[in-house]
């Protein structure tokens, strides 16, 4: 019945304007409806059946892809409800809480997104690194993957602010001051960001006009450069992608390389070649039908957690009465961690030396060995360092989370405190 009622539809001229490619039914129309799709046109028509399996990717990249989409529309929600004011923003959330329907899933919703999506971001560069798909020609994509992982803390960072409870008002105000640790500028950075010297109310402006405009603006257009790279660069490294030099090539063969290039004709795309059909299957539906379960199950997730947990709200945040131990956001826990052994080494040269290493990573390690494989014996002494750099961020965040009392000082969570008594 809704097949016949489909078929009449796209008969008429009206249909027809609306699609030029009805369901496809053959590897024809099938290729057809993803070239002529505003939707589909993103996909490549075929791809191979090694990037269908989960293990290949562990879907990281879609996962903080629709982490950010779900951030998107709840941010744009909780839009209609919040005053970036120090006088309403407080009660604004208290609002969401018992007032507006829904409100407090909707704050819990984008509370869980944000920090998931942290997370995704994070353990996606990771699987790119051990994976070795930095490597060339995906050099320029993996430079946009760490500037989109700063972009994810610094979105995380700056709503961080907005609830206006203690937990956001001292988190904000441990995080700027580590920003100030900077030489030269550190103090002109903390100004700028606070507009002023203490969190008051042009922080709270500033942090939400980051928040909802520049930063998600920003991330949108490096998120589409980042895609389109993806495509450009031949899709997902692959362990069975041959390097072709061109000596090795045979004389009919030499002018297709100013057309195609060395890789594809590696690949066997070229007109020359030929496609092998064993290796490669249609991208409708065997990708986007998988795409699309995996959104499915990452709003399901999100929801529920955001049922079962609700999001912090402290008291109204009060500039007098800071708590004992102040802690920046979870994902700095490790940084403010290395601050209190060294403003200077652990607040500025430790984190800025990590981020150049990354930047420059791919174009210091450019040697085709282990690309595509998880965990490359070729690849011992990169691994290792890398391994070790990220096990030493996740125990120091661990002993910024779980070890750090009042004053700053070690405590064992288990050990019960003890009870003071009044003396006699």
């Amino acid at each position: 019945m809704l097949e016949r009622l489909w078929k009449s539809f796209q008969g008429t001229r009206l249909g027809r304007s609306i699609f030029r490619v009805g369901l496809p039914r053959s590897n024809f129309e099938r290729a057809q409806a993803a070239i002529s799709s505003f939707f589909l046109h993103v996909q490549p028509a075929k791809v191979n059946r090694r990037a269908l399996k989960f293990r290949t990717t562990l879907g990281l990249g879609l996962i903080s892809l629709y982490l950010f989409l779900i951030l998107i529309v709840t941010g744009v929600l909780l839009m209609f409800y919040y005053v970036p004011s120090t006088t309403r923003a407080y009660q604004d959330m208290k609002d969401l809480e018992f007032v507006v329907t829904a409100g407090l899933v909707l704050r819990n919703m984008h509370r869980w997104a944000a920090h998931l999506m942290v997370l995704s971001v994070g353990m996606h560069l990771c699987r790119v690194f051990y994976t070795a798909a930095y490597k060339p020609p995906r050099e320029f994509n993996w430079v946009l993957g760490v500037c989109l992982f700063l972009m994810t803390l610094a979105l995380s960072f700056t709503g961080y602010l907005l609830p206006w409870d203690q937990l956001a008002f001292w988190a904000i105000t441990v995080g700027t001051n580590i920003a100030g640790y900077a030489p030269v500028i550190g103090k002109k950075l903390q100004f700028m960001f606070l507009g002023g010297h203490v969190v008051g109310e042009s922080a709270l402006i500033r942090f939400y006009v980051l928040h909802v405009v520049a930063l998600p603006g920003l991330a949108i257009l490096f998120i589409a450069v980042h895609l389109w790279r993806v495509r450009k660069d031949g899709g997902l490294a692959s362990p069975l992608e041959p390097r072709v030099r061109q000596e090795d090539l045979e004389p009919a063969q030499l002018p297709l390389t100013k057309t195609y290039g060395l890789m594809e004709l590696a690949r066997g795309t070229t007109p020359m070649v030929g496609i092998k059909p064993e290796d490669e299957v249609f991208a409708w539906p065997n990708l986007v039908f998988r795409e699309l379960l995996l959104f499915l199950a990452t709003v399901a997730v999100v929801l529920v957690l955001s049922i079962a947990f609700n999001a912090p709200l402290e008291e109204m945040a009060n500039p007098v009465h800071p708590p004992n131990p102040a802690k920046a956001p979870w994902y700095f826990l490790g940084l403010q961690e290395l601050v209190s052994y060294s403003a200077f080494w652990g607040g500025v040269i430790v984190p800025a030396l990590i981020v150049f290493a990354l930047l420059l990573l791919p174009y210091l390690d450019s040697k085709p060995r282990g690309v595509g494989l998880w965990f490359s014996r070729e690849r011992k002494l990169a691994l290792t360092v890398f391994t070790l750099c990220l096990v030493t961020a996740v125990v120091l965040t661990v002993i910024g989370t779980v070890f750090r009392g009042p004053n700053w000082s070690f405590i064992v969570p288990w050990k019960p405190a003890p009870v003071a008594t009044e003396g006699h």
